[in-house]
């Protein structure tokens, strides 16, 4: 099954049909793109679009063209600029977080060095700057203002909330920072390549950020729920690295629970052991109540753009949302 027709299942055949034929020119684009003089960075640079992958960002670029006059050759560059950007940033996390796996592969800092995942995180994001320079103006400081917040985010992430601040409104706005501004720019840049009026590139924008923070609470949830590693990596892998993901922070005034929760969970006995802790507490339907308001919210606001098989398709990729949690 195609990524367009797993995300969009149940809307219209023939727009399904044109998106898969827009995603498979990206494809062939993004390969294009990464081809280098050195045939180590080439294969390095290559590495995680051959692992595959949903294409869940280049694909809502198609989708956000549809409003304005449809797909031409400058969303399609968009779409290969967003995909580049995303997949850049998965090169730079697995170096923070030495993950040994990124989409069910080996990841480019196991295989290689960090250094040189580093490196090729940095070919990846210069390789999308200059085809951003190509869209114009406004589509270059979209793209950096979007690159500026990533980087904030995972500051943020990092240095944790500040004294005072509340660890769930700072995960919710890390989430928005590294996930649902990639995925507003996604939406906004697709529409914008596409000639959309000004209301529907803004209105597409911010249903891009709060599918986006939604898709990132599915993904807390799933670390978690999941019995196999059908998301790309390890269930439980966010807790045995000590993420603090909303399932966590909701069950926080919860000592003896936390007590497990943060104790060594390096063997997988142990981490299975606080898994179907965390699993059988209230927070489970809290953090899924949390994430279920981001859905309904990209849902309303979906239904507020101009009926047709674009709009039926959004709202398809918020029911995907709750449909990939369990």
């Amino acid at each position: 099954m195609s990524a367009s027709s797993k995300l969009l299942s149940g809307t219209d055949p023939a727009l399904v049909e044109s998106l898969n034929a827009g995603l498979e020119q990206v494809e062939a684009r993004l390969h294009e793109v990464v081809k280098s003089a050195h045939p180590m960075l080439s294969e390095a640079a290559t590495h995680l679009f051959d692992a595959g992958g949903q294409r869940f960002r280049p694909l809502l670029v198609l989708l956000a063209a549809q409003l304005g006059g449809g797909v031409n050759d400058d969303v399609l560059d968009a779409a290969v600029v967003i995909e580049l950007t995303h997949v850049a940033t998965l090169y730079h996390d697995d170096v923070m977080d030495e993950a040994p796996v990124r989409r069910g592969a080996e990841s480019a800092n196991a295989r290689w060095t960090n250094s040189v995942a580093i490196l090729t995180g940095d070919y990846l994001f210069a390789r999308a700057s200059d085809l951003t320079a190509g869209l114009g103006t406004e589509a270059t400081h979209l793209q950096s203002r979007t690159f500026a917040r990533l980087v904030e985010g995972q500051i943020a992430e990092t240095a944790g909330p500040a004294e005072g601040q509340d660890p769930i409104a700072h995960h919710l706005q890390v989430l928005a920072d590294k996930t649902g501004s990639l995925i507003a720019t996604s939406a906004r840049l697709g529409a914008l390549m596409a000639g959309a009026d000004r209301a529907t590139v803004e209105t597409l924008a911010e249903y891009g950020e709060v599918i986006g923070v939604a898709f990132q609470l599915s993904d807390d949830l799933i670390d978690v729920l999941h019995e196999s590693a059908s998301s790309g990596k390890t269930p439980g892998t966010d807790l045995r690295e000590g993420i603090a993901t909303l399932p966590v922070l909701l069950a926080h005034d919860d000592a003896a629970l936390m007590a497990v929760l943060g104790g060594d969970l390096s063997s997988d006995e142990a981490l299975a052991g606080a898994l179907a802790a965390l699993r059988a507490h209230p927070a489970i339907d809290l953090a899924r109540d949390r994430m279920t308001g981001y859905v309904d919210r990209a849902r309303t606001i979906a239904t507020s753009l101009p009926e047709g098989a674009p709009r039926d398709a959004l709202v398809a990729l918020a029911d995907y949302v709750l449909a990939r949690t369990g």
